[in-house]
């Protein structure tokens, strides 16, 4: 078996074993891209072997939350585990939203091991036109009797 050796590897390695799997008191922070795509944010998180009944995604005013629970294959009591680089346990992410995001209609992807989720501009936050009265009332001053 060829092994390339990676010495930052090793180091990510201990340190999992010392602080363990994630929990759900303690999850572990999970990767992840946001991008501004047209009229919608675009957020992207890295959970792959992760099924997606493991998911959970909750929004709380600005608040969105993603978890995600990694659980060993079926059967690991059977099997001799020679390499496990891949962490158990769960993972977690908070991000605050802005205001002028509309959190009611938020879409979310699962595909390939990578959560997308779509969160839409507000339409009170895009860019709009004023119109500029011309009336009859400019330019002339308003008498106060008194």
């Amino acid at each position: 078996m060829l092994m390339r050796t990676d010495p930052f590897r090793e180091l990510d390695r201990v340190a999992q074993q010392l602080t363990g799997p994630g929990t759900w008191s303690k999850p572990s922070v999970m990767p992840m891209d946001a991008y501004r795509e047209g009229d919608e944010y675009v957020v992207a998180f890295d959970i792959p072997g992760v099924n997606a009944d493991a998911l959970e995604i909750d929004v709380e005013r600005n608040m969105l939350t993603v978890k995600a629970e990694r659980r060993p294959t079926a059967g690991v009591d059977s099997v001799k585990m020679e390499l496990s680089e891949r962490p158990l346990g769960v993972f977690s992410r908070q991000i605050v939203l802005a205001d002028t995001l509309d959190t009611e209609r938020i879409q979310a992807d699962y595909d390939a091991g990578v959560l997308t989720l779509r969160i839409p501009i507000a339409e009170r936050a895009k860019p709009r036109k004023v119109s500029i009265g011309t009336g009859s009332g400019s330019g002339r001053k308003k008498m106060i009797p008194g």
